[in-house]
């Protein structure tokens, strides 16, 4: 973990957006493909236009859903599988390898309240976490599809073999670990641990992907979305922290840390008060997130001390940088307000309301356009 220049890199909130106050049916998505140390300098634009083109393909496919008046349970879950597919990412294909040279993948979803399309999910069911995968393809495929079964899965946490067996009897794609093998996540590893980088364990995978912009990542892939019935769902996953112990698990699975979605109301009881709700998903450096808890943490500051998403946002990820931890994080409430404040040279980001114009960033200094 790399401490910060605090003279250097002073908290950033890269972009603040709000909805109109009277839009009805509003709907929005909001993603991240992870934070970390993105040196502009030695950007190419074949960097930066990959990067963009897949957070706009995944800001697409999240849209698709909400446009047709979809759940944004599935919103995040198509947004997120996309960003799995893409080695850019640390997550899915791209994710990184533990100290061992193996993925050992997490994942997480979290809903402000039951979607309506699938009334038999009780209100008590806030979510989902899973951690140590090794064969899922989409790790969020998975744990939206056990999300949907609490049949099957009635524990908010579960992990390894058992969570993908359960998985691949509701058709969840499974593959060989060698899936996750890419030649560049490869030969990050073996020089972070000062190990030669040949003879490669596969053939080389073609060289046709950009080297990513983050070295050494830390980050995730997340989304958040608010669909037209007032439901905030967040989905959040990753292949961790590059050569990490075995089995070592992150904030991604972690309610409260990595991750949080929740509805409430302020009012009085001679009234019906407005229900406000809040859904986020961070990146970084988890440990972090874990020490200071700061999903649900943002979401109390904004319940009981009557902070504004901005205000609350940028309270937290302040927090871990007083920590000397790297970070960001999206952040999306009922209004459909969004903040995506980090403490670090970049983060992945992108944005898309119901005009259906992409937005998106990847350095500090970006605002979402």
């Amino acid at each position: 973990m790399s401490s910060i220049d605090h003279e250097k890199q002073s908290f950033i909130d890269s972009d603040i957006l709000s909805a109109p106050m009277n839009a009805k049916s509003k709907y929005v998505l909001v993603i991240h493909g992870g934070a970390g140390t993105m040196n502009r300098r030695d950007a190419t634009p074949e960097q930066r236009i990959a990067y963009h083109t897949a957070l706009r393909q995944a800001l697409f496919a999240g849209y698709d859903v909400l446009r047709d008046g979809g759940e944004a349970l599935d919103a995040v879950a198509a947004a997120v599988s996309t960003m799995e597919d893409n080695p850019l990412f640390n997550a899915g294909k791209g994710a990184v390898f533990n100290n061992e040279g193996k993925t050992e993948l997490e994942t997480s979803i979290m809903l402000s309240k039951p979607p309506v399309a699938y009334g038999y999910i009780p209100k008590t069911r806030r979510g989902l976490s899973i951690t140590l995968l090794t064969r899922a393809k989409n790790p969020s495929k998975l744990v939206r599809a056990l999300y949907l079964h609490p049949e099957l899965v009635p524990h908010p946490m579960i992990s390894g073999m058992t969570a993908e067996d359960l998985g691949a009897g509701l058709g969840v794609e499974l593959v060989d670990p060698s899936y996750f093998y890419t030649e560049k996540r490869w030969r990050e590893h073996r020089r972070g641990l000062g190990l030669p980088e040949e003879p490669l364990p596969f053939p080389e995978d073609g060289g046709e992907i950009p080297v990513p912009l983050d070295q050494l990542p830390t980050g995730t892939v997340g989304a958040v979305a608010l669909d037209v019935r007032g439901c905030i769902a967040t989905l959040t996953s990753t292949g961790g922290r590059t050569n990490k112990l075995v089995g070592r698990i992150g904030d991604t699975p972690i309610m409260g840390a990595g991750f949080w979605a929740e509805e409430w109301t302020n009012g009085r009881w001679f009234f019906k008060p407005k229900p406000k709700a809040v859904g986020i998903s961070g990146t970084g450096d988890g440990d972090y997130f874990i020490r200071l808890n700061t999903a649900a943490t943002l979401t109390h500051r904004m319940k009981l001390k009557k902070e504004s998403l901005k205000k609350a946002s940028k309270n937290v990820v302040e927090a871990i940088q007083r920590e000397n931890g790297i970070g960001g994080l999206i952040s999306l409430d009922i209004d459909g307000n969004v903040s995506t404040p980090l403490n670090s040279s970049g983060m992945y980001r992108g944005l898309i309301r119901q005009n259906g114009k992409p937005k998106t960033a990847i350095f500090d200094d970006e605002r979402l356009e």
